[in-house]
């Protein structure tokens, strides 16, 4: 599929287009002002799940109206294919490797007979060496909020107040209804809400990260029974995941309707991002491959908003690949605050590409997931994904795993959906990314499994594997 056809299939054919690479921005100059910084964060939503990016059935006019009124990008990635990790990527501006965070938990999921190989090791909370972004923006004044999830250490000194976030919110998280039935999603916006309204003068960093739309499905009855009504279309099926992205969509309509009533959006840069790909069981992410807890693009490939009045030109698009490490810099330049003495930040600002230009100064980008994650569908039985890394480069992805050291190499222009393995046909190409992953994982000190589980049964895991095929070809 070609880069127009491409974006029509998704919903954005109408939306003004200057490419290759980014619409031209407004003409003009930064704020004067530090501009404040809105970080919405939605846990689990896949690159599909709203209706700018072609949804018929999920309904989010607010998120559209964002959208309309900033830049598109249509290859946004998480840094890795589950929450914690790409939070972490975030918080750093660093790749997995460097702070140890590759996935939720252990990296020992799954059935112990069905690994071949011994993970590496996993880190929970984000080493309190590393300047998180919150504290990098102190030194340019800014108040900061970490609203809802958070996930990168609950004890001292790793929350988010010992991080430098000045208010602090995250409801026990055991659903999203409370005892008294108030609904998570309008609690964390009330709280960034009061601090919006407490921080007006500015300049602040509010990180709205929403627990929605992650499981367990739930959602406001009255919505639930809107969606009970709508026809299905393209997998999108499920009335109770449709009806918690409508909340979400609320949410977002009351903070930008709240920056709007306090004259604060002129000066204010407002960000809509996923921390990972969508929950297979809940909705769908075709034409992408796989959902969350894979290296196939849809579990890694997100969709991303970026508002920036008078900067960015509105109904605007970019197709440049960015990654969740570049939200760091970016907001540093944004700030103009410098970065941290000694830190290494390995994302790239993409300052650049909102103001119009066509390609951002990087040759690649890179994943890396030495862990396991088991299957919570019967389809992927047994493991959404074995330990793996992935780079892509311009139109090129390839994706090693580390088990059987097989490579796959797919060319995303043409084939979005990564249905056509070319690796057989092409191995140049393949050799060439392949040593541009080693050289990665050598500069950043990436460790491969190498160590073989005493545990692993591969008769088990062949047998599951034929009854996996079979459910399949019933199901088909």
């Amino acid at each position: 599929m070609r880069r127009r056809d491409f974006l029509k299939a998704i919903g954005l054919g109408a939306v003004s287009l200057a490419m290759p690479g980014c619409a031209k921005g407004a003409a003009g100059t930064s704020p004067k002002k530090r501009p404040n910084f809105v970080f919405i964060f939605i846990d689990d939503l896949g690159w599909k799940d709203a209706s700018f990016m072609g949804s018929r059935y999920y309904q989010t006019p607010n998120i559209d109206k964002l959208a309309a009124d900033g830049v598109v990008f249509t290859s946004a990635y998480s840094n890795a294919p589950n929450c914690a990790p790409s939070r972490a990527c975030l918080m750093s501006g660093q790749y997995t490797p460097r702070h140890g965070i590759y996935t939720v938990g252990t990296s020992e999921r799954g059935r112990s007979n069905l690994r071949k190989l011994i993970p590496i090791e996993n880190t929970t909370s984000l080493d309190s060496k590393i300047v998180a972004l919150p504290q990098a923006l102190k030194s340019g004044g800014y108040t900061s909020a970490c609203i809802g999830k958070w996930h990168l250490g609950n004890k001292a000194p790793f929350r988010p107040g010992d991080r430098g976030f000045d208010v602090q919110f995250e409801r026990s998280h055991g659903g999203h209804f409370s005892k008294d039935g108030e609904y998570l999603t309008d609690r964390l916006t009330d709280e960034a809400i009061k601090f919006i309204e407490a921080n007006k003068g500015g300049p602040f960093f509010l990180y709205l990260s929403h627990h929605a739309v992650h499981t367990p499905i739930q959602a406001k009855a009255e919505l639930i029974e809107k969606y009970q009504k709508k026809k299905p279309t393209n997998g999108h099926n499920n009335p109770t995941y449709a009806a918690m992205i409508e909340s979400v969509d609320e949410s977002v309509a009351t903070v930008v309707d709240k920056l709007d009533e306090l004259g604060l959006t002129n000066n204010t840069v407002v960000f809509f991002f996923s921390d990972n790909g969508g929950y297979a069981n809940a909705t769908s992410m075709v034409p992408l491959r796989g959902s969350k807890g894979m290296l196939y693009e849809g579990g890694i490939r997100v969709p991303m908003v970026v508002r920036w009045p008078g900067v960015v030109k509105p109904g605007s698009v970019c197709e440049v690949p960015i990654i969740g490490i570049d939200f760091y810099p970016t907001m540093l330049e944004m700030a103009g605050v410098p970065k941290p003495s000694g830190q290494i930040l390995d994302g790239r600002s993409i300052v650049p590409l909102l103001k119009g230009e066509k390609t951002l100064e990087r040759s690649a980008i890179f994943w890396h997931f030495p862990a396991y994650l088991e299957a919570y569908n019967e389809e992927q039985w047994p493991w959404r994904t074995t330990p793996a890394g992935a780079v892509r480069q311009g139109d090129w992805k390839l994706i090693e795993f580390f088990e059987d050291g097989k490579l796959e190499l797919y060319h995303l222009a043409d084939d979005a959906g990564e249905k056509n393995d070319l690796a057989g046909r092409m191995p140049d190409k393949v050799q060439q990314l392949h040593g541009v992953l080693a050289a990665w994982r050598q500069s950043v000190g990436a460790p491969i499994p190498t160590e073989e589980n005493p545990q692993y049964d591969p008769e088990a895991r062949a047998r599951g594997n034929r009854q996996a095929r079979g459910r399949k070809e019933r199901k088909n």
